[in-house]
């Protein structure tokens, strides 16, 4: 990640006097924030050579004004602009950008949003300092990430407990960041992260969840998939429907993507769904669609879309979230009629 480029260039002491942070994932710019913030200068440094300002209530004057002062009793000063989406004005740092400070680091955090590449803003930002544009990881990204960042911590972690914890939390890498620091703290000497550790410390079962939902209709085996359901009934924090109906849709889909690749070979297929390597959760895709067929796999998906409006009341009302999941799985089991 260029996040990590970033932060390993502020190590080595080597600096650009703007670093501009924008796009649609917020966890590689929090990164780069939180460093510069708390790791660049030293604490008697930061008391007279640190400011922070937010976009919401700061000026780009006082900005600027900030980045134009030279620093005190330190080779370099730190000037933060966070959430700078949000400040009036912003194109007018251009003037800033175009002669800074060598001895001023400018760090801007532009999230959910992109500069126009077009501008002469951009153009001056790639000439003088660092742009970072983030994106949203894909889901097959996902489980790859989590054995990256727990590596980062020192540890290795079971495919099961990556799964367990990418089913559970999806695409929020600050949160599955979190829960895996929580892990850490509560492992003491022991440097791998198993499924059991998923479920004391984050919570999760690692006998009723997501992932074991989606084995139990892989292999069309009602009556494991009734015991999930009925977990889920008693526990329904552990996985509101809201969550699962899309990662049930999301699971079918990739399925679904299976009978347009052209081969049967499953280490093909795992990297045509873009992924790694055969994990269990990518067997179960392949699985799905040779238990399911075509036609089983579209029905799966009309009947996901179905369910999701019933949960919100469209078409159904006073039914519980448990006996919408049973029907719908009793319906999905089923094979359709030829």
């Amino acid at each position: 990640m260029v996040s990590d480029k970033i932060i390993q260039e502020f190590k080595k002491g080597t600096f650009k006097p703007v670093y501009w942070l924008e796009g649609e994932e917020p966890f590689f710019i929090d990164q780069v924030v939180e460093y510069a913030e708390k790791k660049i200068l030293n604490e008697s440094e930061a008391g007279f050579n640190l400011s922070i300002f937010y976009g919401r209530d700061a000026d780009w004057t006082s900005v600027v004004n900030a980045c134009r002062r030279y620093p005190m009793f330190a080779e370099r000063q730190v000037v933060l602009l966070k959430e700078a989406q949000y400040m009036r004005d912003i194109e007018k740092l251009e003037g800033y950008i175009e002669n800074p400070l060598s001895s001023t680091i400018l760090v801007v955090a532009y999230k959910q949003k992109k500069i126009d590449g077009r501008s002469k803003m951009a153009k001056l930002l790639k000439q003088k300092g660092e742009v970072l544009t983030t994106k949203k990881l894909f889901d097959s990204e996902l489980p790859g990430w989590v054995q990256v960042y727990a590596k980062s911590q020192g540890f290795s972690i079971t495919q099961k407990a990556v799964h367990l914890l990418v089913d559970h939390i999806g695409n929020d890498l600050s949160r599955l960041a979190n829960e895996l620091d929580k892990v850490v703290i509560n492992l003491g000497e022991r440097r791998e992260i198993n499924e059991d550790d998923v479920e004391t410390y984050v919570g999760i079962s690692k006998e009723y969840n997501a992932f074991e939902l989606q084995h139990a209709l892989t292999q069309r085996n009602m009556t494991r998939c009734l015991q999930i359901i009925q977990y889920f009934e008693g526990n329904p924090k552990a996985m509101p429907i809201m969550q699962l109906l899309p990662t049930l849709y999301s699971f079918f889909s990739k399925a679904y993507l299976v009978f347009g690749a052209g081969t049967n070979d499953e280490y093909s297929l795992a990297k045509y769904l873009g992924y790694q390597n055969l994990n269990p959760y990518v067997k179960d895709i392949i699985n799905c669609a040779k238990n399911y067929r075509q036609k089983g796999v579209e029905q799966a998906l009309l009947l996901l879309h179905e369910y999701n409006l019933k949960s919100i009341g469209v078409n159904a009302s006073n039914v519980s979230d448990a006996n919408l999941l049973k029907e719908m799985v009793v319906k999905m089991i089923t094979p359709p009629v030829d």
